[in-house]
């Protein structure tokens, strides 16, 4: 489904105490499938209680380039999701991109899901 050059990241973070996602989940994750020589975000998938918010999540991020557009990535959010978990997403996409980096610069990422 994916091409050799694709790799996967999963970031995390924490979400409130009362959020559905952390009575569900315990924490906040997006996944990433990354194309390892450009960065660009091939697909995505969130742990959401509402497919609707994945798949807005997913509107956000697919197209956009992991490194190159976090000032894009970061506004899109800010201004297009007022769901609860809007802090853990920017928190789980800079936990992903800082594992693209660190891939980037031949160090594995430390946490692996």
């Amino acid at each position: 489904m994916f091409a050799k050059d694709t790799i996967y990241i999963a970031g995390s973070a924490k979400t409130q105490h009362n959020n559905a996602i952390t009575i569900q989940f315990g924490q906040f994750f997006i996944g990433f499938v990354i194309n390892r020589q450009t960065g660009d975000i091939i697909a995505c998938d969130a742990s959401t209680t509402l497919s609707v918010t994945n798949e807005f999540i997913r509107s956000l991020l697919v197209g956009k380039n992991i490194q190159a557009d976090t000032d894009i990535i970061r506004q899109e959010i800010e201004d297009r999701y007022f769901g609860s978990s809007q802090k853990a997403i920017l928190v789980a996409y800079k936990d992903a991109q800082k594992q693209f980096v660190n891939i980037q610069q031949g160090m594995h990422a430390k946490n692996v899901i």
